[in-house]
């Protein structure tokens, strides 16, 4: 009856710490705002919560970024970051993502960009990653090398859609990007719009500058296919 006591009570202990290892389960949720436009920085923005905490942000009506609009995703940013147990946003300003257009791929940027945010955030149990890459598993496997990390990662397409925590992180990085242009506009005096190829306010915006200046502007990504046509049709 002792041992028969003594292996209930083992038991016992290993199931409770093994609950509270599980309510302690934090996860990390990486994704990206602007790879795409030929204006303004790229953020890529990192939140870690509580496994349990995705109830809150499920509440709270976190979707991805883009199905928001920009009022309702500035009140969402305030609320995810009481609930987070950290963050880290990663600027990537247009100089240094043409520098690095030099020497590697877009897609190398995207890595190395989010593995400095897991590293920052290595407290986490678990990463899930919007990938940004054809290939989910390649994606995650070339994030765990670039990083040295041993935490679990899992890249999903459409993980902003589909993952609560990722979605939350697709807001900040939105947020973020979204002030950073309305800053940019503020300091020039002058309307940008999104800083997107296909947006006709942004093109009006480098029109103008290159008659005035007879160059791009500092705000401008000028390896974008788009601003060299630009600077093109001026020379």
């Amino acid at each position: 009856m002792g041992n028969l006591g003594s292996n209930f009570r083992e038991r016992f202990d290993h199931l409770k710490y093994l609950h509270l290892e599980l309510m302690l389960m934090l996860l990390l949720g990486i994704d990206e705002a602007g790879k795409g436009p030929v204006i303004g920085s790229m953020f890529v923005a990192g939140l870690v919560i509580d496994e349990e905490n995705l109830f809150d942000l499920a509440a709270m009506g976190v979707k991805d970024s883009k199905q928001l609009p920009p009022d309702r995703r500035e009140i969402l940013a305030k609320k995810i970051v009481r609930i987070a147990a950290d963050q880290h946003i990663l600027e990537v300003q247009p100089r240094v993502i043409d520098e690095l257009r030099q020497v590697m791929t877009m897609n190398d940027i995207m890595v190395r960009c989010f593995a400095q945010v897991l590293v920052r955030l290595s407290s986490a149990h678990r990463a899930i990653l919007d990938a940004a890459d054809v290939n989910e598993e390649r994606f995650a496997e070339r994030i765990r090398k670039a990083s040295g990390t041993s935490m679990e990662i899992l890249a999903q397409h459409r993980a902003d859609q589909n993952n609560k925590v990722v979605s939350a992180a697709s807001i900040l990085a939105k947020v973020k990007r979204d002030q950073s242009i309305q800053e940019l506009e503020r300091s020039l005096s002058c309307t940008i719009g999104s800083g997107y190829p296909n947006d006709p306010q942004t093109i009006m915006f480098l029109s103008q500058w290159m008659k005035e200046h007879r160059e791009l502007p500092t705000c401008a990504r000028h390896t974008w296919a788009t601003a060299q046509r630009m600077k093109a049709s001026f020379i």
